[in-house]
């Protein structure tokens, strides 16, 4: 039998959105043919990273399938009970036809959150994913494990404006929350004297800490927020959506860029090939069908959407590991030019 072929991964995050990164964890997993050796992730896709690396940890695949599914299940069970209070509000909305943006709930959450101060509208810092992710992963036993799967979390730092990466040993549940904190919904985390937002303004998800290390050149980004829609935005609503979805790639897209212009250079002879690093690009994305999706289904975690979204996740990596895996180690299988230049 072939040994799995070692990978990285690069997680997006999206809120809600991340269930797709779930629905292709899952597949990566049950297939067998790809062995994860270390992951960088920011947002939802830290969250993902930190639950499928502990789950293979203490059980393998199967164990990292059941933690995945005890997390988002236990993340859809918070919608129900926050959304209890809008629900009649949100049916009559969709009675009327209203898309989500407009629902009284998304409407609601997004004029609080930008009219009041997170330190006056949460002043106890209350984060109910807190205790869940304390519940799913045992952060101890995480960072004790020396051939656990390697993690690189991203945050942005409020005060410099630079990246800060949280790597194994040393990753904890404020690390975490401080990749996902979405300002203005939640305050900035602080670790150590530094208060930190969401990573997906400088790293969504940051290609650097894998391209450095040593291990594996191929790196497989998991995406989330579509690069391309076909229509303008209409609402004010999704061209605020829109401008977040182009900000948060940004960064991706200038990483990709460097690696496009080295992997030229290589190319073209100009960088010696054994003194530089050939790094092999891979892309699991569904931008058709992310882009069906606008900033509302991110903050209201339905079990339905979020099944919908794994089962597409799950599809769209079955896809791409029918089309791809044989060339994992071997080259990239994206145009980089053409994608992401």
């Amino acid at each position: 039998m072939t040994s799995p072929k070692k990978v990285n991964l690069a997680l997006q995050g999206g809120g809600a959105h991340g269930a797709f990164v779930w629905g292709v964890l899952d597949e990566l997993l049950e297939d067998g043919r790809l062995s994860i050796d270390a992951i960088s992730a920011t947002s939802a896709g830290a969250m993902n990273a930190v639950v499928v690396a502990y789950g293979m940890m203490v059980g393998g695949p199967k164990a990292a399938h059941d933690k995945l599914e005890e997390f988002w299940r236990a993340v859809s069970r918070m919608e129900r009970l926050f959304g209890l209070a809008w629900s009649p509000f949100d049916r009559l909305a969709q009675a009327f036809g209203l898309p989500p943006e407009y629902h009284p709930s998304y409407a609601a959450i997004h004029a609080v959150t930008h009219i009041v101060p997170p330190n006056l509208l949460n002043p106890l810092k209350f984060n109910p994913l807190k205790d869940l992710l304390l519940k799913v992963v045992d952060f101890k036993h995480l960072n004790k494990r020396p051939h656990a799967i390697h993690l690189f979390l991203n945050a942005t730092n409020v005060r410099t404006g630079k990246i800060k990466v949280f790597e194994t040993p040393s990753i904890t549940v404020d690390a975490v929350l401080a990749s996902a904190c979405l300002p203005p919904y939640f305050q900035a985390v602080e670790i150590d004297g530094e208060h930190y937002w969401d990573g997906g303004y400088l790293g969504n998800p940051a290609l650097f800490p894998l391209i450095y290390r040593r291990g594996p050149n191929d790196i497989v980004i998991v995406q989330v927020s579509p690069i391309t829609r076909s229509e303008l935005p209409r609402t004010a609503a999704d061209v605020v959506h829109r401008i977040n979805e182009i900000s948060f790639n940004s960064s991706l897209m200038r990483e990709m860029r460097a690696v496009a212009f080295t992997t030229k250079l290589i190319d073209d002879h100009e960088l010696d090939e054994n003194k530089h690093r050939r790094i092999f690009m891979h892309l699991i994305s569904n931008d058709r069908m992310m882009a069906q999706f606008g900033a509302a289904t991110q903050l209201h975690p339905d079990w339905g959407l979020l099944g919908r979204l794994r089962q597409e996740g799950r599809e769209t990596a079955k896809q791409w590991l029918v089309q791809n895996v044989e060339r994992v180690g071997c080259g990239s299988t994206i145009d980089l030019a053409e994608t992401f230049l």
